[in-house]
């Protein structure tokens, strides 16, 4: 399964249009533009939200919460690490390695890839393609890149 994220260009919140990879709306992602961290609702195409993500605020490294119907599915950390930067998907065993700065990067359990993310180069605005090994990983997955899409947008804003 491939999804694509859009993310808007010129846009005062956040706005992202998901799709599948024969260009059929999938998902929604709008951004609270008024709230402590960053905060991410994932609505299916009928408006219903799926899932939402919940940045921690007072925390060392960036760390997100998932939750899906009301219920903690997830964590993702960012590892403290000096040369590269590694995630780590507690709850689920996941662990996310690769180039973040490139936009290639994969979502790995055990020796079982769930996710591959690359960076369509040359597009406007950000555009990111993600295979999924698993359609029942649709979810998860997809919130693990958007919160270290977050994680990327906020070290480009401070540089």
């Amino acid at each position: 399964m491939k999804l694509c994220i859009q993310q808007k260009v010129f846009s005062w919140r956040d706005r992202f249009t998901v799709w599948d990879e024969f260009g059929n709306d999938r998902f929604y992602v709008e951004g609270e533009l008024f709230s402590w961290g960053k905060q991410l609702h994932i609505y299916d195409v009928g408006g219903h939200e799926t899932a939402f993500i919940k940045q921690e605020v007072f925390s060392f490294l960036p760390r997100f919460t998932i939750y899906v119907n009301g219920n903690e599915i997830a964590e993702i950390i960012k590892r403290f690490t000096l040369l590269y930067q590694r995630y780590a998907v507690e709850n689920l065993g996941w662990d996310v390695d690769g180039d973040f700065f490139a936009h290639d990067y994969a979502i790995n359990s055990g020796d079982r890839q769930i996710a591959s993310i690359h960076k369509e180069w040359f597009t406007w605005g950000d555009c990111y393609s993600l295979d999924i090994a698993d359609p029942r990983d649709e979810i998860a997955a997809l919130s693990v890149v958007l919160a270290i899409d977050c994680v990327m947008a906020e070290a480009d804003n401070a540089n």
